[in-house]
C-alpha cells in the first residue's frame, strides 16, 4: 500500500518499518527474495532511492542480506548474533520509548543510547516517554566474580572501582534522560538504577517491549591496578559479549514473542523483589 502521507516520518522510514513488521511477521519468511527495488517503488509510491535506502536500513539490522546478481533475500536465521545500535535507534523513533537493562555497568549501553538522545536534542526525533531502567549488581557487599585469581576471593577494591564506573555509565543515562524532561523535549521522562544482590553472567537489553538481546560474559584473565599495585582477577568481559536478537511476532506462542514475554518477566521479578534504588 502506498505511505501514509500524513505520517511525519521520512519515507524511507516507513518503508523500511513496513518490510521489517512482513520480515519479522513472516509475510517475507527466511530465505524468501523480496520484491525488486522497481516494484517496491511502485508498491509503496516512492522514488528508488527511497527504497534503497530502506533496504540499508534493513541490510544494517542484520535482517536481509544482499546477493550480486540475485536479488534481496530475508536471512535464514533473523536470531543472529547482531549489533545493538541501529536497533535502539530505531527504537526511538516510536512515541513510547522503553529500554531495560540487566548487565554489569551500562558502559555499552551508554555508548549506544548517545545517538538517539542527540537526535532528540536536535529535533530530529521527538517521543512522548521515554522509560530507562537499569539493573546493575550491588557494589556494597562481596561478590563472586569477578574475584582475585591467586585465592579466588572478593575484592573490595575491585568493587570500588566498579562502582565508580557503573556510576559513571549509567549515571550519566539516568541524567541525560532526566535532562530532556526538564527542557521540555520529552514530555515524559523516567530513568532509574536499582542493583539486586547477585553477579550477572549475561547482559540483557529489553527495547519497547517488543525485543530481546541477550549475550553472556566471557571470564577471562585480566590484570588490573588495585590498591597501587597490578592485581591478576577474572574478570567478566562485557564488551566481548555476542549478543543475540529476538523480536516478537504477531504469534504470541512463537519461540520469539516466548523469548520476549520470559525476558520481561524475568526483569520485572528481579525489579520488583530483591532489588532496590542505587544509594547516591
Amino acid at each position: 500500500m502506498p505511505l501514509d502521507p500524513d505520517d511525519p516520518r521520512p519515507p524511507y522510514q516507513q518503508v523500511a518499518n513496513a518490510l521489517r513488521a512482513a520480515i519479522l511477521t513472516r509475510k517475507f519468511a527466511p530465505g524468501d527474495k523480496l520484491p525488486s527495488g522497481p516494484q517496491l517503488a511502485e508498491t509503496y509510491g516512492v522514488a528508488r532511492m527511497t527504497v534503497q535506502q530502506a533496504v540499508r536500513i534493513l541490510r544494517d539490522e542484520g535482517l536481509i542480506v544482499s546477493r550480486q546478481g540475485s536479488g534481496v533475500f530475508v536471512r535464514e536465521r533473523t536470531e543472529r548474533p547482531v549489533g545493538l545500535r541501529p536497533h535502539l535507534e530505531r527504537a526511538f523513533e516510536e512515541a513510547q520509548v522503553s529500554v531495560d537493562f540487566a548487565g554489569f555497568s551500562g558502559e555499552t549501553l551508554y555508548g549506544a543510547i548517545s545517538e538517539p538522545l542527540d537526535k532528540i536534542r536536535a529535533g530530529r526525533i521527538r517521543p512522548m516517554s521515554i522509560r530507562v531502567r537499569l539493573l546493575l549488581p550491588d557494589p556494597s557487599i562481596p561478590w563472586t566474580l569477578p574475584v582475585r585469581i591467586d585465592d579466588m576471593t572478593d575484592s573490595p577494591a575491585f568493587r570500588t572501582r566498579a562502582d565508580r564506573i557503573m556510576r559513571r555509565h549509567a549515571g550519566a543515562i539516568v541524567d541525560a534522560v532526566a535532562e530532556l524532561g526538564q527542557m521540555g523535549l520529552i514530555e515524559e521522562t523516567h530513568a532509574e538504577i536499582r542493583v539486586y544482590p547477585a553477579v550477572p553472567l549475561f547482559k540483557l537489553y529489553v527495547l519497547n517491549g517488543t525485543e530481546t538481546f541477550f549475550g553472556y560474559y566471557p571470564v577471562e584473565k585480566h590484570d588490573v591496578q588495585l590498591d597501587g599495585e597490578r592485581t591478576p582477577i577474572w574478570d567478566l568481559m562485557g564488551k566481548d559479549a555476542v549478543l543475540f536478537h529476538h523480536a516478537a511476532d504477531l504469534d504470541p506462542e512463537s519461540l520469539a514473542s516466548q523469548y520476549v514475554t520470559q525476558s520481561t518477566a524475568w526483569f520485572d521479578s528481579i525489579w520488583n523483589s530483591v532489588a532496590s534504588p542505587l544509594v547516591p
